[in-house]
């Protein structure tokens, strides 16, 4: 059986045989326009918040709790979204979508440089501008690749996702430069000009699957299917499973509970980070430097990630990924207060680390148990579960700190609910065939 789109691309012509732009598998384009759509709108998101976070709470009188708020309320809005974007990436991809995202995102984004009001900063913040993001961001992106991969699935994945993490690498000094210079309202137009320029070109390579051209996953040519390659993506499609079927079984719920434990510390490090070390006596380029130093590590080791997941048991190589989080938060509480600059990089290295690992797990578990047919339903089913779960940290650990007066605590409590996310997960059963028939 044959994917079949409601909407076919006609820009690519079917008589090319397995080949797009220049000669090239045109998966291979995707991976690289998902690099850019995840830097652009997870960045905007997340990596440029840290450094808006004093100057804007300083001048409007916010406490950090209700500034945190927005991204709270920015995460049950991705969740919101990402029920009906799921489904629409499997039946006509991604183009439209991101090109009705980057201009609700970008507006939201120029529009921010002009709030005076709490309310105003949580309704574009927190909604329009998550909105916008959840148009172009990782699960529109992911879904895609996982379609035009399979047998190097979270390879590719991993390369993809390493956008993210070149976002705290490029896009948190900009930002904290941007600030600096020219003021916290004026950053806020840059920003949301960058993201326009460099989205709306990108929109226009998107592709829904191969087989809406005649092509094969993975680049197989018809010959090599004809002598039994492509077996992998040929199981993986006949035995997908859909929302509704997924829905019934244990493993969804798993899944999406351990994986919304594990990315809670990542939203709140981006938010809290750099005001935790500013608390502590850092500077605050030493503590932009941080959330660089946490996402080095994030982008370099994504690839070997997907090396990983591509040869050996997922779950087995997730727990790892858990493990290595709860370590770095830990080791992040230990060296802050010592004032070892040199230990404090290493404790953000190892945290990083442990973030890499989470966009190619979480989209290659996903893939793996529930497969690529449905695989937009599937994902965006599990997002109220795991976004509503981790939504609650950053804004929890804001009001720990208003009450409490540090970090330390709810740092260290989510270092333990990894734990608990990792454990949960290795007792997920893969749906069996008979499961799916269901």
């Amino acid at each position: 059986m044959v994917e079949t789109s409601t909407e076919p691309d006609s820009e690519l012509s079917v008589e090319e045989p397995q080949r797009g732009l220049r000669g090239v598998y045109y998966g291979y384009w995707l991976v690289g326009a998902a690099f850019i759509a995840q830097f652009v709108s997870v960045g905007a998101q997340n990596y440029v918040i840290g450094s808006f976070q004093t100057p804007m709470t300083e001048e409007l009188d916010w406490s950090r709790a209700e500034f945190t708020a927005a991204r709270t309320i920015g995460q049950f809005i991705m969740a919101f979204t990402g029920v009906f974007i799921g489904s629409i990436v499997d039946r006509h991809g991604a183009k439209w979508l991101m090109r009705i995202g980057i201009v609700v995102m970008s507006s939201a984004l120029f529009m921010l440089s002009q709030v005076q009001e709490l309310w105003q900063w949580w309704l574009l913040n927190g909604l329009i501008l998550t909105a916008g993001s959840a148009m172009i961001g990782n699960l529109v992106v992911n879904v895609t690749i996982s379609k035009w991969f399979v047998e190097r699935r979270g390879n590719m994945i991993g390369f993809a996702s390493m956008g993210v993490s070149f976002a705290g690498i490029a896009i948190t000094p900009f930002a904290a430069f941007l600030v600096e210079t020219v003021g916290w309202r004026d950053a806020w137009k840059i920003t949301a000009i960058c993201a326009a320029v460099i989205i709306v070109p990108l929109s226009f390579l998107m592709r829904r699957a191969p087989e809406d051209h005649g092509w094969h996953p993975d680049g197989k040519t018809d010959a090599q299917v004809a002598a039994g390659g492509g077996l992998a993506a040929a199981r993986d499609f006949a035995s997908s499973i859909t929302r509704s079927e997924a829905v019934r079984l244990r493993a969804f719920y798993v899944i999406a509970i351990s994986f919304g434990l594990g990315v809670i510390s990542i939203g709140t490090m981006l938010i809290n980070g750099q005001p935790f070390l500013e608390d502590a006596g850092y500077s605050k380029g030493f503590a932009a430097a941080m959330i660089t130093a946490a996402s080095v590590p994030a982008l370099l080791l994504k690839p070997v990630w997907g090396i990983f997941l591509d040869r050996a048991n997922v779950q087995r190589i997730s727990l790892v990924g858990f493990l290595v989080n709860a370590a770095g938060l830990l080791a992040i509480v230990l060296t802050v207060p010592t004032g070892a600059k040199v230990l404090v990089t290493l404790s953000f290295a190892l945290l990083g680390a442990g973030w890499s690992g989470f966009i190619p797990l979480q989209e290659v578990v996903w893939a793996t148990y529930f497969g690529r047919r449905y695989l937009g339903a599937v994902r965006s089913a599990g997002l109220p579960i795991a976004l509503g779960i981790s939504a609650s940290a950053p804004l929890g650990t804001a009001f720990y700190f208003d009450h409490i007066g540090n970090y330390n605590g709810a740092f260290l409590t989510i270092a333990a609910l990894n734990l608990i996310g990792g454990a949960l997960l290795m007792t997920a059963r893969p749906p069996t065939r008979v499961e799916r028939a269901d």
